[in-house]
């Protein structure tokens, strides 16, 4: 087997990838649909339903408890990295993207100071948001392991 069919065959690194793509397809069809508009940025971008952070770490950690099996050290590695994930995507991340809308808020009511570009709001989510991505990675994993 060469070192490319390697790759492919790893449900532990395809799977979590198809998760993370999917939660962010259905940020780019949402956004198609509601707003009417074409942006492929919403590929790569952070924020938002489901969160794909949720998504990509926990269907990880799910692989790891299906192959290894759900007493393992690796499956509680793999467990551990999906909460300070998702611990942070609904806490310190979310908590930066407030204080971004507070200070565009701030810096748009001055004529003193004005910024180039506005600061980033949408980069954490809310707690609906990461338990939507944990689902879907769970069962990206269920479905295709």
């Amino acid at each position: 087997m060469t070192f490319f069919e390697e790759i492919i065959n790893n449900k532990a690194l395809t799977l979590p990838v198809l998760s993370w793509f999917l939660a962010q397809l259905y940020k780019f069809l949402h956004c198609l649909v509601v707003n009417r508009k074409i942006d492929f940025m919403k590929f790569v971008s952070s924020g938002g339903m489901p969160s794909s952070h949720s998504a990509i770490s926990v269907c990880l950690a799910t692989i790891m408890g299906m192959q290894y099996g759900f007493g393992s050290g690796i499956f509680a590695l793999a467990v551990i990295f999906a909460l300070v994930v998702m611990a942070d995507a609904a806490g310190v991340r979310r908590a930066a993207g407030k204080q971004a809308a507070l200070l565009n808020k701030l810096a748009n009511s001055t004529r003193e100071f004005r910024a180039e570009k506005d600061l980033k709001e949408l980069i954490g989510h809310t707690p609906v948001e990461v338990l939507a991505g944990a689902a879907l990675g769970i069962l990206v994993a269920i479905a295709f392991a």
